[in-house]
């Protein structure tokens, strides 16, 4: 079982902190007042950003696809009230251009979603409802956009996207 550890020490008089990783790294953080780092809880969509992210790169490496250019585009809505300000839905959308295979991204996507990405089964094992997706620019010059898979709210980890729900 692997453990992670962070450090997070208060850093002057308002509410900056910085957070030491077990791996070496700073990341600053702040509220809206200070506004000298991102808050917490934006660290939590750039962590699913960037684990999905990692995720759908090294799989379409590894199926030889030529991507030319890659992002991914999170949104995260909160609740308002009552707190805690839980994440009740979130928006993933995987941009690729390039000569790549369609299946190939879906497919790309829909293990990151349902089998690697770490943050993504912490999420939809909560409240979370997390929409999947991919716009492609080909080489032809023809647009592509697909829903690959949801997963959450309150899905085992280990049976992420299996629910077979239809949901819009």
């Amino acid at each position: 079982m692997a453990t992670k550890t962070v450090t997070v020490s208060l850093d002057g008089g308002g509410s900056r902190f910085v957070a030491l990783t077990g791996s070496g790294h700073a990341i600053a953080m702040d509220n809206a007042e200070g506004d000298s780092g991102p808050r917490p809880a934006e660290l939590l969509v750039v962590a699913q950003a960037g684990c999905t992210a990692m995720d759908v790169v090294s799989i379409l490496r590894k199926k030889r696809q030529a991507f030319t250019r890659y992002e991914v585009r999170v949104s995260a809505e909160q609740r308002d009230d009552p707190p805690p300000h839980v994440f009740e839905r979130v928006r993933i959308v995987h941009v690729v251009d390039g000569p790549v295979e369609i299946e190939a991204v879906r497919r790309a996507i829909e293990l990151s979603a349902t089998k690697y990405c770490t943050v993504t089964g912490n999420l939809a094992s909560g409240v979370a409802e997390i929409h999947h997706a991919f716009l492609v620019h080909g080489g032809d010059g023809e647009e592509h956009y697909g829903e690959v898979v949801v997963t959450g709210p309150d899905e085992s980890p280990d049976a992420l996207g299996q629910r077979v729900t239809q949901r819009t």
